[in-house]
């Protein structure tokens, strides 16, 4: 009876499955010369070599310093240096055509979609309405209930952080880390009306907290107060949050992943990254998965906010186990400014969406990085009844 409760739930969620769909769209116009295409963290390269012992020649060769700015954990991935002031792009393709490299590019920007639209929350609303609000409904929350409310299942968001000292989130926040400032304090930092994405992780996260109340948080800010952020430290996060105390044989890592922010760039590193962080591979002598054996995460990405079919990334990533996230209204159309199209998955509420803000305060936002959360959500609830 619980099983054939869910599978309806399951079936009956309004995650539209987005195909080529088009037309009728209106509102946010994007210009894609002003689009992010070229930002880059200067003066570095993301290098993948064969063998570690390759670096210090691969450095002099290519005018790299060879004292590594970041490794990634004991594999040949490297962040380095570059000494003659070649652009990131120059020095990566050169870098490709060395036999002892397997990839190499620019530490690529992203950031949170809503960041490009540059429009913030807008305060207002209370708990009570926080609890009644139109998206529970409509993704059928109260049926989903009857049979779990995700207990015992953690979610990270990796975002911008949170404020801890929101009462809707007391009691639901696991400690989490801070690869922006490098420390145990993932909390957002930024003024309000002044940083125009500080609030946006504890909106996010609230959002999951909406979806699966009895679900653990694990916050890891990743995004700067300017909402911005670079694929090395996604990648970091991302093992980060599938085991966060670098013990493969304790269970503590998330269960689900839930990314509010994207690039335009598709990159080898994050690729790969996620690869080992689903871990959907059947090979059971396969040992890369970051998580451990039999722990993959499920990945929940915001598709964007252009109004295009322009893949975003990671969302677009063609993984197993990820879902790519458009936003639709309360009339279950497609938001005007979500992005749309055959790499797009499922589609959820995320036009004016409640949720949390800093100082105990609610306020509203739209975006694709709403709708996000909210799947993510009822991924924590599929997973608490089926953990496998």
């Amino acid at each position: 009876m619980k099983k054939g409760r869910l599978l309806q739930f399951v079936l009956s969620l309004t995650l539209t499955v987005l195909l080529a769909v088009g037309g009728g769209l209106q509102g946010f116009a994007y210009d894609d010369d002003d689009d992010e295409d070229g930002e880059y963290v200067p003066g570095e390269a993301v290098v993948k070599l064969v063998r570690s012992g390759d670096l210090p020649g691969v450095a002099a060769d290519h005018h790299l310093d060879p004292t590594p700015l970041g490794q990634f954990g004991a594999c040949p991935i490297y962040r380095l240096r570059i000494l003659d002031g070649a652009p990131p792009p120059l020095k990566a393709e050169a870098l490709r055509q060395d036999g002892r490299v397997l990839y190499a590019e620019p530490d690529y920007i992203h950031q949170a979609p809503e960041g490009r639209q540059r429009v913030s929350w807008a305060r207002g609303g209370s708990s009570d309405e926080y609890a009644a609000r139109w998206a529970g409904a409509f993704i059928g929350l109260p049926a989903a209930y009857t049979v779990t409310q995700g207990a015992g299942v953690i979610v990270a968001v990796l975002d911008t952080g949170v404020d801890r000292t929101h009462p809707l989130l007391a009691g639901r926040l696991l400690p989490g880390w801070d690869f922006v400032d490098m420390d145990d304090d993932p909390g957002e930092v930024g003024v309000v009306g002044e940083d125009l994405l500080y609030g946006h992780g504890i909106h996010v996260a609230s959002l999951v907290a909406f979806a699966a109340p009895e679900a653990q948080i694990l916050p890891v800010r990743v995004l700067d107060r300017n909402g911005v952020g670079n694929v090395w430290v996604l990648a970091e996060a991302l093992a980060y949050a599938v085991n966060p105390d670098g013990d493969l044989n304790t269970a503590d890592g998330a269960h689900v992943i839930n990314l509010s922010l994207s690039t335009l760039r598709c990159t080898d590193l994050l690729g790969e990254i996620l690869e080992d962080i689903v871990c959907s591979d059947d090979d059971d002598e396969d040992d890369d998965c970051l998580a451990g054996r039999g722990r993959g995460a499920v990945v929940i990405a915001a598709a964007g906010n252009r109004a295009s079919t322009r893949p975003e990334y990671p969302a677009a990533e063609a993984q197993p186990g990820l879902l790519a996230v458009a936003a639709n209204t309360e009339a279950d159309a497609l938001a005007s400014f979500s992005n749309y199209g055959p790499w797009v998955h499922v589609a959820a509420p995320g036009d004016r969406i409640l949720s949390s803000v800093p100082g105990a305060a609610y306020g509203v936002w739209s975006g694709t990085s709403m709708a996000a959360p909210l799947v993510a959500g009822q991924a924590a609830l599929v997973r608490a009844a089926y953990p496998s």
